[in-house]
């Protein structure tokens, strides 16, 4: 029997060509994704997001490491379907052997008979081996493939986070406006739910661009690279197999090819004219579900007001108008998956017989094989997939996109934020000095003008006003966190100068992780952490140093601001802004914490926000704040 390909030098055949089809493709590859960064717009955003892992002195080594791996992985599994079509042709041939010789008498017949018997069990033997070299092949880049992702993913996760904390990008890109810059009207690429834009769209970056790019359980045409491998190499197999057809009088030569190109050519404008509303519609399901996520959250940290409020109607009411949001987009995804996947599903179907009826005429004149027809169906099947590739997966790049945009928007708001007017700062130690400061209000408001004023060591000043008149802002424009200001702000550098919240930021963690904050826990050491605690009447604590809990939940309002004065005499500042520090404890022990501070700590400069008369006598001036940008500063009456 004579069979399709010479097995006995195939090792070397599809080495040779594993090689030279990963070198044109790396080219190929390169060359085209110089384009798309360059010239589209979800290319560009794409190369933003991604290209210091793909181009860094620290990464690209072993990124261009793991895509050449999978290159060439991917490239092998094509080349194992290649070979399967070419054993299926001897199989099916040798089984129409045997069928031909049953049929037949004499000499002759045996001899198809025994041919077509040694052609199978021959078949059996490729078979075997392909197979197993099919599998270890497909194990080896599944594990690839993972360590990649995973690569990237720790890469992508790590630059993120350091971007969105660098310059207080994390709290000052709420005063970003990035507007509507997109050629698709229905997004908005604001700073919406940061944390699901670090977590769930880095993932679905990583993991959607490998699968889209190279391949997915091994498949050969369900990737970019390999399906366009297969184009090439099965457009070959399906040339060399089809003949010619004739149609409405007209013979037209190698008809396979050209029916199978057109047909998922117009097939494939027509699914990207129904998927292109998908990109919008997976923008919105990102940040929907973000934000009922984020409203569980809320009621989660805040059940134990909700519950005094007995507020469950209105938070419910809350969740589910939320939650509606989010069905209501996902019905509009459902309609138009359902056109989508719809066309392309009966596509796919009606493209299953044309191989058959193109090639049974020739099959019946005997011109070809049965392996021939089998061989052209599988060829057919395999060129149908590869390009119906792009029309299957539009909704996989749609969701993609969506991804990019948001993890993009990110990265834009977070570089604008650093943009963003602050106060100018100079160090000096062991002072405070304003000078000519103006705070405002976003819509531009006056609400302190030229603001200037001196503080040595020991002083410690009270900021006093009406609700609304810019006490807290005064203290977030000073640590530059708000950037309607202007002015020069003199103070001691670093850690040496502490601003306190009135609620106490508790990380997570255990219990000598959240007094010690911000410094670590092994800076300030254990025993020191338990005489901070006994010095702010916090004793049933001291042995609780290990345990790790929700400390914002399981302290009160009133000892999260104790463990917030421990922290001043843990790190032990020369300057320290508090804003309403004391306003969750009695006046006795208002009166006991701040003696503890004088007392321990006489030349930390104070400055104080408070509407308490109580605190005026633990400082030597007042700021009162009157409106309209006005002030009037004045020593504390006896």
């Amino acid at each position: 029997m004579e069979y399709s390909i010479d097995w006995s030098t195939e090792i070397w055949t599809s080495l040779r060509w594993i090689v030279i089809a990963s070198a044109i493709s790396l080219a190929g590859l390169l060359l085209v994704g110089f384009v798309i960064a360059r010239f589209t717009r979800w290319g560009q955003q794409f190369w933003r997001v991604n290209g210091d892992f793909f181009a860094g002195p620290s990464t690209r080594v072993v990124a261009w490491g793991y895509i050449l791996a999978l290159l060439i992985f991917c490239i092998f599994g094509v080349r194992m379907s290649i070979l399967f079509s070419y054993w299926g042709n001897d199989l099916f041939t040798s089984l129409q052997n045997v069928g031909s010789g049953l049929n037949g008498q004499g000499p002759q017949a045996q001899q198809l008979i025994d041919a077509g018997k040694a052609g199978f069990w021959h078949s059996m033997w490729v078979f075997a081996a392909i197979a197993a070299v099919h599998v270890v092949r497909t194990l080896v880049e599944l594990y690839i493939g993972a360590a990649f992702e995973i690569r990237w993913r720790q890469w992508l996760t790590s630059h993120a986070t350091a971007d969105w904390m660098r310059g207080r990008a994390f709290y000052r890109n709420r005063f970003v406006d990035l507007g509507d810059d997109s050629n698709d009207s229905g997004i908005q690429p604001g700073i919406d739910n940061p944390d699901q834009r670090i977590e769930a769209d880095i993932t679905n970056v990583a993991q959607s661009s490998r699968l889209l790019l190279f391949s997915s359980g091994g498949s050969s045409t369900n990737g970019v690279i390999p399906a366009l491998v297969t184009i090439v190499s099965f457009t070959q197999i399906l040339w060399n197999l089809s003949g010619p057809m004739t149609l409405w009088g007209v013979e037209i030569p190698r008809m396979m090819v050209w029916l199978v190109f057109m047909y998922v050519l117009i097939a494939t404008v027509i699914a990207f004219w129904i998927g292109h509303p998908l990109i919008r519609l997976n923008f919105w399901r990102e940040r929907l579900t973000a934000n009922f996520r984020y409203a569980l959250v809320r009621v989660r940290d805040g059940a134990e007001n909700v519950a005094f409020y007995r507020g469950e109607r209105v938070e419910h009411d809350s969740l589910m108008g939320r939650f509606a949001a989010v069905i209501a987009n996902y019905w509009q995804i459902i309609y138009r998956n359902l056109k989508f996947v719809g066309w392309n599903f009966s596509i796919t179907q009606l493209s299953v017989v044309f191989p058959y009826l193109v090639q049974a005429p020739r099959f019946f004149e005997g011109r070809i094989s049965l392996g021939d027809v089998t061989q052209t169906s599988d060829a057919f099947g395999n060129v149908h997939d590869a390009l119906s590739f792009f029309r299957n997966s539009y909704d996989d790049f749609a969701d993609l996109r969506a991804s990019i945009i948001r993890l993009d928007g990110l990265e834009d708001a977070d570089k604008k934020s650093r943009t963003l007017p602050a106060i100018a700062t100079a160090d000096r130690d062991r002072a405070v000095r304003l000078t000519d400061v103006d705070i405002a209000t976003p819509s531009g408001d006056e609400l302190i003008r030229d603001l200037t004023l001196s503080l040595d060591p020991g002083d410690a000043l009270v900021v006093k006003g009406r609700s609304g008149s810019g006490k807290t802002t005064l203290l977030r424009g000073l640590a530059g966190l708000w950037p309607f200001v202007d002015g020069e702000f003199t103070r001691p550098a670093g850690d040496r100068t502490l601003f306190l919240s009135q609620i106490p930021y508790i990380p997570l963690g255990d219990l000598r992780t959240a007094v010690a904050y911000p410094a670590l826990p092994d800076d300030v050491g254990d025993d020191a952490i338990r005489a901070a605690l006994e010095q702010v009447f916090l004793p049933h604590l001291t042995g609780r140093l290990a345990d790790e809990e929700d400390w914002s939940k399981v302290l009160s309002p009133g000892e999260q601001q104790r463990v917030a004065f421990a922290r001043i005499l843990l790190t032990r500042p020369e300057v320290v802004f508090m804003d309403e520090a004391t306003s969750a404890v009695d006046e006795g022990l208002e009166y006991s914490l701040y003696t503890l501070i004088r007392t321990e700590l006489p030349d930390t400069i104070l400055v104080s926000v408070s509407h308490r008369s109580t605190t005026d006598q633990h400082h030597t001036e007042v700021l009162e704040l009157t409106g309209g940008g006005a002030w009037e500063l004045r020593p504390v009456a006896s």
